[in-house]
């Protein structure tokens, strides 16, 4: 996979995760007080990751065509971390 490629696909990743998080915040506000609790650590770490997987977009992004790939493998590994929270966020609320 190229660089621009790479870099589309982090992008429409990072749209849907900001989406996703948007619902399971709409979804809180539904909750008992109990649970808008549990919700919102969750929510609160889902930001989270999402900033981390924000900032390895932004240094492949400004990454040379040669190094980029150096980038690259911290930033699968914080794709992972996000996709799996995600998984877990949704089978736990959603």
């Amino acid at each position: 996979m190229d660089k621009d490629t790479y870099e589309k696909k982090m992008q429409a990743q990072l749209d849907q995760w900001k989406a996703e998080i948007e619902k399971l915040q709409a979804q809180s506000r539904e909750a008992s007080a109990d649970m808008q609790a549990k919700y919102n650590d969750q929510i609160s770490d889902l930001r989270e990751r999402r900033n981390e997987m924000e900032r390895h977009y932004e240094k492949v992004q400004s990454a040379s065509q040669e190094v980029w790939k150096d980038f690259k493998t911290g930033a699968d590994q914080a794709w992972d971390n996000m996709s799996n929270a995600m998984k877990s966020a949704w089978n736990r609320f959603g």
